[in-house]
């Protein structure tokens, strides 16, 4: 059909109102139509109308039974998604879906880079269909970092300084400059294997990359010495760092999308002996919100923490190390209990993840916002409910507990071991015993272990030689029982674990703990009381997800013996 009679059936808008998406479109590479529908300067239905007029199907979904033709081995992911165009199968019939059914040299170069010699049905679909089918069916780690190291010989360091678009999707950009490609690969795989953190760690005659995940790192890439400078320069043009500084630690930040998940990721480079060296912290914020039945309580203490978090007033701790899921915890809290008949306001360092209907306000220390300044503010502001990232200094432990006992329930956190040595931590800075007491309803440690994967995990008879560390009591519960420990596949990465759960330790102060921080600020002490009144410690938490299948003896010695 020619193009004469495609406009003749579908009128396009007057040249003049496209004159400038005309031009956009030729810079881009992309079609006009497809050029129109991304800019939303008319509506997707002009793919339908565009598809009747050349008859051609047009589907708004694709089938739930495509299939790939090898894609990997012929033809480039990003050719796909440049092109927005995607090639299925359905038994012998063969399909290309194209966002632009004018562009027929896409169809034509796909059809010959697959080899299609026979029949092949052209279809149109929206580009965000085709976009989603690639994103979810492409598996973009098939690309390995070997191949785009391959293609480095000779590039010009200029070739990288490209502007992205801020939240542009990293699936979406199709540079073919190997540096951008390279760590639009590190980045996706990244948030593809769930990892917490990615580190490039320059040595004398390589670049290291390691995830984070579940954890514990992982190496996953070692990259030639020559990547380091562009590859570095890479991820300070994203984060809008200065790339000409090279002596001084830098902080930045960077939000992309990748595929559905919306991404923050918070930068940091220091110098090194041999170059700078690159951690980024990779927050998903499209993950669902965890609630308190998601953190791994059993029936029991899930119903003493409802009881806690709906209290009136007081102050709940969280303790732990530093990645051990305290924020994880509190946002859980919060949502919980999150109504429009409560007042939450919360002051964080950083604000993780935005909860719908509280008030949260980021620390800022360049002009003097900090947890104290913010917290006094917080007060005058009507609230319920306070939440308070961590308490750092004496000051701070003041306002929230002077915010306690004028009627305000209180939520923060602190850096300690255990919930016991949580009141010697507020002692040593300065609170007296009787405010601690007077105010904290409950202290909750907690720590992280790895679950076993349910793909590949094997059960065995406990010997009491695989129970050492666990103590007598520990050991007795578990010797000769079938527990289970880690093997490996494909499905967790031969790991032998697949995600985390929380282990908890819950000391409520009811009267006789109150008595007893009275006298003393002994950690021991207080710990002993709370046990003979019937606290359940880590260990003994940890103890009960081994007996449940939930993860390893090796594991709980892990994280309680840290």
């Amino acid at each position: 059909m020619s193009e004469g009679s495609l406009h003749w059936k579908i009128p396009l808008p007057p040249i003049d109102p496209l004159e400038g998406t005309r031009d956009t479109s030729t810079e881009k590479g992309e079609g006009l139509v497809e050029t129109l529908v991304r800019n939303k300067e008319i509506p997707e239905e002009l793919l339908s109308r565009m598809a009747e007029g050349m008859g051609i199907p047009f589907w708004r979904e694709l089938p739930a039974n495509e299939k790939w033709e090898g894609l990997q081995r012929e033809v480039p992911v990003f050719h796909l998604r440049k092109n927005r165009i995607v090639p299925l199968s359905a038994g012998e019939r063969r399909f290309i879906v194209t966002a632009d059914p004018t562009r027929f040299e896409a169809v034509d170069d796909l059809k010959r880079a697959l080899g299609w010699t026979g029949p092949v049905s052209v279809v149109a679909a929206p580009h965000g269909v085709i976009l989603a089918a690639i994103n979810r069916l492409y598996d973009i780690a098939g690309d390995s970092a070997e191949e785009f190291i391959q293609d480095m010989n000779g590039e010009s360091p200029d070739r990288i300084l490209s502007e992205i678009e801020e939240r542009a999707d990293l699936l979406d950009d199709t540079s073919d400059a190997p540096v951008i490609r390279l760590v639009n690969l590190i980045l996706s795989r990244a948030v593809k294997d769930k990892a917490s953190d990615v580190h490039m760690e320059p040595y004398h005659g390589s670049v290291a990359v390691r995830y984070r995940m579940d954890g514990i790192l992982y190496n996953m890439f070692s990259l030639p010495k020559r990547v380091q400078s562009p590859l570095v320069s890479r991820i300070k043009i994203m984060s809008r760092l200065n790339i000409a500084e090279k002596r001084l630690p830098q902080d930045g930040r960077i939000e992309i999308r990748i595929g559905d998940h919306l991404v923050d990721i918070r930068v940091s480079i220091v110098p090194t002996a041999f170059g700078e060296r690159v951690v980024l912290r990779l927050l998903d914020k499209s993950a669902s919100m965890f609630r308190l039945t998601d953190l791994g309580l059993d029936a029991g203490r899930l119903s003493v923490m409802d009881g806690l978090i709906r209290s009136p007033y007081g102050i709940i701790l969280v303790t732990g190390p530093t990645g051990s899921g305290k924020t994880t915890t509190l946002y859980a809290a919060l949502s919980t209990i999150n109504r429009p008949d409560i007042n939450i306001i919360t002051i964080e360092d950083p604000v993780e993840y935005q909860i719908e209907g509280i008030g949260q306000i980021q620390v800022n220390p360049r002009i003097d916002l900090t947890f104290a300044r913010g917290l006094r503010s917080i007060v005058r502001q009507d609230p319920d409910v306070i939440l308070v990232g961590e308490i750092r200094d004496r000051e701070t432990a003041e306002i929230a507990i002077q915010s306690s006992l004028t009627g305000h329930l209180v939520f923060s956190t602190l850096h300690t071991n255990d919930a016991a040595s949580a009141v010697t931590r507020l002692t040593d800075m300065g609170i007296e015993s009787f405010l601690v007491s007077s105010s904290v309803i409950a202290i909750i440690a907690q720590r992280l272990v790895r679950v076993l994967c349910e793909q590949c995990r094997e059960s065995y008879r406990a010997a009491r030689e695989d129970l050492a560390g666990l103590g007598d009591g520990g050991a007795a519960l578990l010797e000769g029982k079938e527990i289970y420990r880690r093997k490996g596949c494909a499905h967790c990465l031969n790991t032998g674990y697949r995600g985390r759960k929380a282990i908890f330790e819950i000391m409520v102060l009811d009267d006789p703990l109150k008595k007893i921080i009275g006298q003393t600020s002994d950690a021991n002490v207080i710990r002993e009381t709370a046990v003979k009144n019937g606290m359940t410690t880590l260990m003994e938490d940890g103890i009960g997800k081994i007996l449940n299948g939930r993860t390893t003896v090796e594991e709980v010695l892990r994280i309680t013996r840290a």
